[in-house]
């Protein structure tokens, strides 16, 4: 069996520290570090979940159909709007697809999105979102008559939908609470906010975040297959036949139809059968807004490796049998969500021997002063818990793969985690490896970089680009007459023009 694979430690940097926090050290290590065969047994009742959220029974993982039907060819043309909602910004894009196979031109705009709005009214957020719309037009438009452009709304809380341009939010997340808006279809109230504006904009599509990933991602490249985000949060988006897809059965759709599923897999074993849980990992749970929920996402995301991190420091400080932080007020520590992925993150790029970074860090931040040994076990605690997080994530890539058949796959990765993380790249690749009992790479050369049968690579822009692909791809749809999952074909079509005249202020991006 081939064991996980550590980070090369720095020589001698456990020589000098007590038996006692080696002991914790070691059983840190047993607690967190994810063996091949568990890492295979967690993928193999992942693949039996995806397909029970595609059956009529449905199940843990939502796997929502998206109506996003097909991968672009490249050929896609016309100019669209796209419209990213986050948790921070508000980001407003106009994309041009040329003539040129894969190209794209993109100008945009970002707005803050005031902390106040997370809490206040809908007809508040709605409104704010139309006017950022509508000064973006302004701005770039001034003085231009314009057919109502499509626009393409990228929505990334867990929606259920019917049709292409309808969501109904199923809860919210990132921060907001606001009334009156889930188990409702978001799409009246906006469109409502922007004909109110008399903004020429019309919503052809509203699509989550991985979809758009995987959507921009296989514009540039035909070998990709799979969209994932792992930032504050975690998800994945892929193509399915709809053949394989008992829920649609009664919508007679042909088998061989391609229809990108968002998988929300950070709901990923709720029922606490196969991933291997440390008592941390269970108080995070307990004292989240939603326990019970998001079993996969709170092991992996962003969002809750510097709460892992801190619960344990604490949990070490309070036990009689450990001497760590001895003597000092850990009260800033005992906050919870005081540290972060980014906290981590930097331990784990301190560059120095001594941990100095790391000391000022706890010091500054905390009020703490560390030993040489407390920093050291400070270190090899956020190796562990960045490790679990990137090894376990690839066990959802490896699932998907599985499932499909894949045995080469690009897939594209979004979000902070996986962008900023130290060695979350080569830690997944590396679980791939185990799980999917890799030898040789593609085309029978070595293993490694490029030739990975299946490699996670950094993604298009999702949000923007990906949104516009998707609201491209729709109105082709309904000008053929294939109106799956299409709620109102003549009023999308109705007034709505791709191309438009006098573009400016476009900068080249590819």
């Amino acid at each position: 069996m081939v064991g996980p694979r550590r980070q090369p430690s720095r020589r001698g940097s456990m020589a000098d520290v007590p038996h006692d926090m080696l002991q914790e050290i070691k059983r840190l290590e047993d607690m967190f570090t994810v063996d091949t065969t568990k890492l295979k047994a967690i993928t193999d009742h992942c693949v039996s979940e995806l397909a029970r959220g595609l059956s009529k029974e449905g199940g843990t993982i939502p796997m929502n159909p998206t109506w996003c039907m097909g991968f672009p060819t490249g050929h896609e043309t016309g100019t669209f709007l796209a419209l990213d909602m986050g948790g921070t910004n508000l980001r407003v894009c106009e994309i041009r697809l040329p003539e040129e196979v894969g190209e794209f031109d993109i100008i945009q705009s970002k707005y803050r999105m005031p902390e106040e709005l997370k809490t206040g009214t809908a007809d508040e957020l709605w409104g704010y979102i139309a006017d950022c719309l509508q000064q973006f037009i302004e701005y770039h438009h001034e003085g231009e008559k314009l057919d109502q452009l499509p626009l393409g709304f990228t929505f990334s809380y867990p929606a259920t939908q019917d049709y292409i341009d309808h969501g109904v939010l199923q809860r919210w997340t990132k921060g907001f609470d606001i009334e009156g808006v889930e188990g409702k279809d978001v799409v009246p109230p906006f469109q409502a906010a922007v004909a109110e504006r008399g903004v020429p904009i019309k919503l052809t599509a509203l699509i989550n975040d991985t979809t758009g990933t995987l959507i921009a991602s296989a514009y540039t490249d035909p070998e990709m297959k799979i969209g994932c985000i792992f930032g504050t949060g975690c998800n994945a988006a892929y193509m399915e036949h709809c053949g394989e897809i008992p829920k649609l059965e009664h919508m007679k759709l042909d088998p061989d139809q391609l229809i990108a599923i968002n998988c929300e897999w950070g709901a990923f074993d709720n029922e606490h059968k196969v991933l291997p849980r440390t008592p941390y990992d269970v108080i995070v749970d307990k004292d989240s807004p939603r326990p019970g929920q998001q079993a996969f996402e709170k092991m992996i995301a962003g969002l809750y490796l510097g709460e892992l991190h801190r619960l344990v420091l604490v949990d070490l400080h309070e036990n009689p049998n450990v001497k760590i932080f001895e003597g000092q007020d850990i009260s800033a520590l005992k906050k919870p969500y005081s540290l972060d992925a980014s906290f981590l993150s930097d331990i784990e790029n301190d560059p120095y021997e001594n941990l100095q970074e790391t000391h000022d860090r706890f010091e500054s931040l905390l009020k703490i002063k560390c030993t040489k040994p407390e920093l050291e076990l400070i270190r090899r605690l956020a190796e562990l818990i960045g490790t679990r997080s990137a090894r376990l994530s690839a066990c959802g890539v490896a699932a998907i793969c599985k499932k499909k058949g894949y045995k080469t796959a690009h897939v594209g990765a979004d979000g902070s985690v996986f962008n900023k993380y130290p060695h979350f790249k080569a830690r997944g690749a590396q679980a791939l490896k185990e799980i999917l009992d890799w030898t040789v790479g593609r085309d029978g050369k070595p293993l490694g970089r490029g030739n990975d049968p299946v490699e996670i690579m950094p993604a298009e822009d999702g949000s923007g680009v990906g949104a516009a692909l998707i609201a491209a791809l729709t109105l082709k749809r309904v000008q053929e007459g294939n109106l799956a999952g299409i709620r109102d074909p003549e009023a999308m079509l109705r007034g709505t023009k791709a191309e438009k005249r006098g573009s400016k202020e476009v900068q080249p991006n590819k």
